[in-house]
């Protein structure tokens, strides 16, 4: 968990410290996801997630994208878990508005929808984020990016779970 955490320390300050530019923007999408491990097989659970981002160029090819989202993850209805996610993407343009991106994530509950399943997760959250964007000259962005969970969310001695989910979203870059 540490080393996630200072990996996501240590990316966002070097593109910060190196950024020649930097870029808001707003997105927000649809998302389907489910536990792992010992929970798997269960009905994924559809959602959305919204928030906010900023883009820092470090060169023509090269950006860094912290973001900060509301995500509805989980699985099914009944075991839904409400998550403040902070990805760190590093974005990778193969050609002129097409990226591929990566990076660590580390989320923190919020909510859950029954108690149960609040008493039985942890409160925080760690993974990394695999995907792609396409962004238009006006500023409109479309991406999808898949998350995989690392961390153990179960907080019941001998289960073992965690979170993996599917993004897809739109987003406009100021």
């Amino acid at each position: 968990m540490k080393k996630v955490l200072f990996a996501a320390i240590a990316v966002m300050a070097f593109g910060v410290s190196n950024a020649q530019e930097m870029k808001f923007g707003v997105k927000a999408g649809y998302s389907t996801t489910n536990f792992t491990g010992d929970a798997d097989g269960g009905d994924a659970r559809g959602g959305f997630y919204v928030g906010g981002l900023v883009d820092f160029t470090v060169s023509e090819k090269f950006h860094v994208q912290p973001e900060l989202m509301y995500s509805t993850e989980g699985a099914s209805d009944d075991a839904g878990i409400d998550y403040l996610r902070l990805p760190i993407m590093a974005k990778y343009y193969v050609m002129e508005g097409l990226s591929l991106q990566a990076g660590p994530e580390i989320a923190f509950k919020i909510a859950a929808q029954e108690d149960l399943v609040d008493e039985a997760t942890k409160s925080l959250d760690f993974g990394l984020g695999f995907g792609a964007g396409y962004e238009l000259s006006n500023g409109l962005m479309f991406d999808a990016r898949y998350n995989l969970g690392l961390a153990n969310i179960s907080d019941v001695d001998g289960f073992d779970f965690g979170n993996a989910g599917l993004q897809i979203g739109l987003g406009y870059r100021f």
